[in-house]
């Protein structure tokens, strides 16, 4: 890459280098650059289109029926390669829909019809006059609020132009406007040099280049002129005059002539250092951060051999192509059937419909007399004669571009770098067939771009199928794992309420044999207990008491119903084995009590049996006193008597013995 210091020199002594090809046609400016420019009278119907730039289109934020006023935002939008369009004058919205476009296509695109209501009247503006001291992102916020886009090629965003991130060493403003008839800018650098010196200054505090560089072909002296004395107190502005050779003004040749340095194919600008704006772009940009007014009208040249009074006019954004050109006059053979075409003669197109309107990129409006332009319709074979191969500047080679373009093979013609075209029409300028060349490429470009559309969208529709399968995948798999989950829980659970029936059953039934057993060692100390006081009974009295028997008949009674119950409880809780924790409550209880029972009848029968004791030892004692106190005739009697009280006595607490155990029997089973 070209040093720095080394272009420096070079742009001071004049000394440029040449970009290959090129063609030289007659400019045929003088047409239109001898007078001022106009301001022709407003038109009765504007047709805004919501897209005239590079990038996406804005949305619309008035209503059909609205008023608004000049200056007014139309669109808005938060993406970045987007810019909003603005009222060219106050009036009424009639209608929001489709319209013919300001394209080589004629098709129609979403627009705004604004009826002016004549007052012209300003919405209110914020002009910033000390840009200087504004932070950088504040004044490029400006430039994409004000709509500002290329306005001497494709319409490129120029925020985000001016917003780059690599270091810049050459801005260059282009004054070029290498196209013949065209004069637009060379009139606004006449009468306005000093507000596109302003402009050059903004973009300088933005940018941060290491120098500025004007550059404007050598048939344009007066502007030339103009820009010296304008750029006169800024040092590291250079005003460089090119040689006049189509198509210089296009920016990477312009890059080339200027630096020294090539734009790579697939790059920008920025990539080797510099970036580069039209004059007219600059005077928007002063106009926006100035005076605070977004970019609503540029300089339009109406020229041609068909023009009456060829010049250039302040045209409102979304005039009608008719409107603007009925304003210039034609001449009366071309009022019936006028050719116009909008841009120059080398990259302009056929306008197909005269309510066509004015966009930001709009130039030119030609109106040529009959057989003034070559025609193109009278296209012959290729003679291989390599003429457009060495008018190309961008080193192409137009004719096998030509072949692959119009057998449809488009893979074969991007290989020979097809978007690398700049559609200038050299190649087609030089073609002795007649071959419109640059029509083929177009068609071929669109065609391919198209392809891409689809292919995106294919790309896109896939995406979201391959998502939607993997979230619905995605979601099965998690069913399935919560079911398996809940499989497991619920195996888990089963195992859990088998083991603890299990155990619980273990416990009633160890329990029930417990209380068996209590039952049982109750069974037998009652036995010894009755058999010791029977004992007791058959030694000391012969007879024995008829309720003593009987008691000790109910208390065998109780016992056996004792062991039935505990025997039923246990066979309960084995038939429900299923139910075991439902009854574990109740099961648990009988037992207890069960067992409550049993140990109350073993403590009364040790009770009573120890009473019992105790009163067969000391009742003989009392009687035998009693006799040795009574008389000696009654010894025998009075000894009978009293061997009977003892058997009665005996039998009495036998028989309070087993009521006492019995009752405690009875509270224990209920």
């Amino acid at each position: 890459m070209t040093d720095f210091n080394h272009v420096i020199e070079r742009l001071k002594t004049n000394r440029l280098w040449r970009f290959p090809g090129g063609v030289h046609p007659e400019d045929n400016k003088q047409l239109s650059n001898q007078v001022a420019i106009e301001r022709p009278p407003l038109a009765d119907v504007l047709y805004i289109p919501l897209k005239q730039h590079i990038g996406d289109q804005g949305h619309c934020i008035v209503s059909e029926g609205d008023h608004v006023l000049k200056g007014q935002a139309l669109t808005t939008t938060y993406h970045p390669y987007a810019v909003p369009v603005h009222a060219p004058t106050s009036g009424t919205i009639s209608h929001i829909g489709e319209h013919v476009s300001a394209h080589p296509s004629g098709l129609t695109e979403a627009s705004i019809t604004l009826v002016p209501d004549g007052l012209d009247e300003w919405c209110q503006l914020q002009p910033h006059a000390d840009y200087m001291s504004m932070d950088k992102l504040k004044l490029i916020e400006i430039l994409c609020d004000a709509g500002i886009s290329g306005m001497g090629g494709a319409g490129f965003p120029t925020h985000i132009k001016a917003n780059s991130r690599k270091t810049i060493e050459f801005l260059i403003i282009n004054g070029i406007e290498c196209e013949p008839y065209i004069t637009s800018d060379d009139r606004l650098m006449r009468e306005y040099a000093w507000q596109i010196r302003q402009g050059m200054d903004i973009l300088q505090h933005i940018i941060q280049p290491k120098a500025v560089v004007v550059a404007i072909e050598d048939n344009k002296p007066e502007a030339i002129e103009a820009m010296q004395i304008a750029c006169n107190q800024k040092p590291d502005c250079h005003i460089v005059s090119v040689p006049t050779v189509y198509p210089a003004g296009g920016e990477k040749q312009l890059i080339q002539v200027l630096t020294g340095r090539e734009v790579p194919g697939d790059g920008l600008p920025e990539d080797i250092g510099t970036v580069m704006f039209n004059v007219g772009t600059c005077f928007a940009v002063a106009d926006a951060v100035c005076n605070g007014k977004p970019l609503i009208e540029r300089v339009v040249t109406l020229t041609g051999g068909g023009i009456k009074q060829p010049k250039n006019v302040w045209a409102m954004l979304g005039t009608p192509v008719s409107h603007l050109v009925e304003y210039a006059g034609l001449l009366a053979p071309q009022e019936e059937e006028s050719t116009i075409i909008m841009g120059g003669p080398m990259m302009g197109f056929t306008v197909g419909n005269p309510l066509m309107p004015v966009v930001k990129i709009t130039n030119c409006l030609l109106v040529p007399e009959p057989n003034e332009l070559r025609q193109g319709d009278n296209e012959r074979p290729c003679i291989r004669c390599s003429a457009c191969a060495d008018a190309c500047p961008a080193s192409l080679l137009p004719q096998q571009l030509y072949w692959h373009a119009k057998a449809k093979e488009y893979d074969k013609a991007q290989s020979y770098n097809l978007f690398d075209c700049i559609e200038c029409g050299a190649c087609a300028y030089v073609c002795p067939s007649d071959i419109p060349l640059v029509q083929y490429y177009r068609q071929a470009k669109s065609a391919i771009r198209n392809e891409r559309d689809e292919k995106n969208k294919a790309e896109k529709a896939k995406a979201r199928f391959e998502a939607r399968k993997a979230r619905l995948d995605a979601e099965k798999q998690e069913r399935e794992e919560r079911h398996r989950k809940a499989a497991e829980a619920r195996l888990a659970a089963a195992k859990a309420k088998t083991a603890s029936a299990d155990n619980t059953a273990s416990q009633v039934e160890q329990k029930s044999k417990s209380a068996a057993a209590a039952a049982a060692i109750a069974r037998a100390k009652a036995k010894k207990a009755q058999q010791q006081a029977d004992v007791a009974t058959h030694t000391d009295t012969p007879a024995v008491d008829t309720a003593t028997t009987e008691d000790a008949r109910k208390a065998k009674v109780a016992a056996a119903v004792a062991r039935a119950k505990a025997k039923k409880a246990q066979q309960t809780e084995t038939a429900h084995n299923a139910d075991a924790p439902a009854a574990d409550t109740a099961t648990t209880e009988e037992a207890r009590k069960a067992k409550v029972a049993a140990a109350v009848a073993r403590a009364k029968a040790k009770k009573a049996q120890s009473k019992e004791s105790h009163f067969v030892e000391e009742k003989p004692a009392e009687d035998k006193k009693k006799k040795a106190e009574a008389q000696p005739d009654d010894n025998v009697q009075e000894d009978k008597k009293a061997r009977v009280a003892a058997a009665v006595e005996k039998a009495k607490a036998k028989a309070r013995q087993r009521a006492q155990a019995r009752q405690k029997e009875q509270g224990a089973e209920e």
